[in-house]
């Protein structure tokens, strides 16, 4: 994304259609509006991660992933049930399928060394949040959560702990959040 390029508001289309609608209509050409935000946080708190194999969920268009590789990360591979073919063209990586649901059910047959989610998890219904996390963190001992406001707030889940918090501000005074979490009890890794 060009820095001069006006963000553009996807809530009122989330409103109208729901995120499943939304993305079936618009996630061949969905853009993250707030890429140069990412971009910072990603940059600034790289050092923080453990990232020798990073899972990008619900990686949108990549945004991450380019991020991380202009960075020098190599090993990345990125899941979404909408934007899995986009996010593919848009970084030559592999992108899983995965939904919200279908981890909650089967898991993450991998292991990484980080799980990153950017724009997605306040998306996720509030009774599905902690079995979603669960098992993220059966795959992962760090998940880190980029967010256009404080949800989701998994820091008051039980056994979840807030381990790193940084924010920018964007042209509109709005801060963009990266929060890193850990389980409590993790012992897989």
């Amino acid at each position: 994304m060009k820095p001069d390029t006006p963000i553009k508001s996807i809530r009122p289309l989330y409103e109208a259609l729901g995120a499943e609608g939304y993305y079936k209509a618009h996630g061949d050409t969905y853009e993250n509006p707030h890429f140069l935000q990412i971009q910072a946080l990603l940059e600034r708190n790289f050092d923080r991660m453990d990232t020798s194999k990073v899972l990008d969920f619900s990686a949108g268009g990549g945004e991450v992933t380019q991020v991380l590789t202009a960075l020098g990360c190599t090993n990345i591979e990125g899941s979404d049930p909408f934007t899995a073919d986009l996010y593919t063209r848009q970084t030559g990586k592999n992108c899983q399928p995965w939904s919200f649901e279908a981890v909650i059910k089967k898991g993450i047959p991998e292991k990484y060394s980080v799980i990153i989610s950017s724009f997605a998890l306040h998306l996720c219904p509030p009774k599905d949040l902690y079995p979603l996390m669960w098992q993220l963190f059966q795959a992962a001992p760090n998940v880190v959560v980029l967010t256009p406001h404080k949800r989701p707030e998994l820091e008051l889940l039980d056994g979840i702990e807030l381990v790193h918090a940084d924010a920018v501000v964007t042209e509109r005074g709005k801060q963009v959040r990266l929060k890193m979490y850990q389980f409590k009890h993790f012992s897989i890794f």
